[in-house]
């Protein structure tokens, strides 16, 4: 399933804030909706939040009526810090932003080759994505065996990028090579992207799923109902993997059961420069914790902490999947004293 399209100056994809129940589907055309999208989590999924701050800047250079390539320019800078402050936590938003820019300003042609620069490079992005999350599932499926069972927390399939997924390919590739694979989801509490997104999805393709509160993580572990844990990722630094909330507590428990913990994530993810410290993790709405939909669960004037991503020291992580391969936590060390960004 293609999440996010680009045709004639229009970007189209669903509004995920409306499944499983509704199948809506959001057309924009400048970036402004784009950018407020993001932030209402219409589109969320650290890859497809990256693409689509990509194709914010396509909507820029495509609908403006700049008259001179400088112009142009300044209006997509302006763009480009607007989508910038929308998502804090996920480095792929940050990493899209900056390609796209970089090569705008590679342009050597007239205003006419601007535009098309960037709708290029936009449309690239997309275009490698899926061949990115193809390559990260049959890289990690080698990791599964035929009858396993994988917990999942929050959604790392193909809601949460352009099509195929990352936790998520792992689990469809597996199942293309012939492996019977199941999947136990965590319902991933406040958004509920496992209860909502990731049922939502394996049910549609038609793959075994379960699904569980989060506090449920434990009891399945415990009674052997688990054999792999796969999650994705929001950014990967050089001590932590930081991911949706929650998943530090089910790495923890994954370790105390033996059973293995992967990351499944774009080498896009990888910010190799940076320490878990530096990360500025996303605080939301309290709404979002006092009420389910538009129905209040919790005292008013309770006080809530809501922050979106949590932080797994790369200890309890027995190996990151990406494109090029499968990373342990001492080749993130060796990259790292190779001074590299990602791998």
């Amino acid at each position: 399933m293609r999440t996010i399209e680009w045709k004639d100056g229009v970007v189209i994809t669903i509004d995920q804030s409306k499944l499983p129940t509704e199948e809506v589907m959001l057309e924009f055309r400048n970036c402004h909706d784009i950018a407020l999208a993001l932030k209402e989590m219409k589109m969320r999924g650290a890859p497809l939040i990256g693409v689509a701050a990509a194709y914010g800047l396509a909507l820029t250079a495509y609908h403006s009526e700049a008259k001179d390539k400088e112009t142009l320019l300044r209006e997509l800078e302006e763009s480009a810090s607007l989508l910038k402050r929308t998502r804090p936590t996920a480095v792929n938003l940050f990493w899209a932003v900056d390609r796209v820019m970089r090569r705008a300003y590679e342009v050597h042609g007239d205003l006419d080759d601007l535009r098309e620069a960037v709708i290029k490079e936009a449309n690239r992005m997309a275009d490698e994505d899926v061949k990115i999350n193809r390559a990260i599932g049959k890289n990690g499926a080698k990791l599964l065996d035929d009858g396993d069972t994988v917990l999942t927390h929050c959604n790392a399939g193909s809601l949460a990028t352009v099509d195929y997924g990352t936790a998520l390919a792992v689990v469809r590739s597996a199942i293309e090579e012939g492996k019977h694979i199941s999947v136990i989801a965590d319902e991933t509490r406040p958004k509920l992207q496992g209860a909502r997104l990731t049922a939502y999805e394996l049910m549609r393709d038609g793959i075994p799923v379960t699904l569980i509160t989060d506090n449920m993580a434990g009891y399945v572990m415990a009674k052997g109902l688990v054999d792999k844990v796969i999650v994705g990722a929001d950014r990967i630094v050089q001590d932590a993997v930081i991911n949706k909330i929650g998943t530090y507590t089910v790495a923890v428990l994954a370790k105390e059961h033996g059973i293995p913990f992967y990351v499944a994530a774009p080498s896009s993810t990888f910010d190799l420069v940076r320490r878990a410290e530096d990360v500025i993790i996303e605080e939301r709405n309290p709404e979002e914790v006092t009420h389910i939909g538009s129905v209040r669960i919790a005292p008013k004037g309770v006080n809530v902490l809501n922050p979106a991503f949590d932080i797994t020291p790369l200890k309890y992580v027995d190996a990151i999947i990406y494109e090029g391969g499968v990373l342990t936590p001492s080749d993130v060390e060796r990259i790292v004293q190779e001074g590299k960004v990602r791998p």
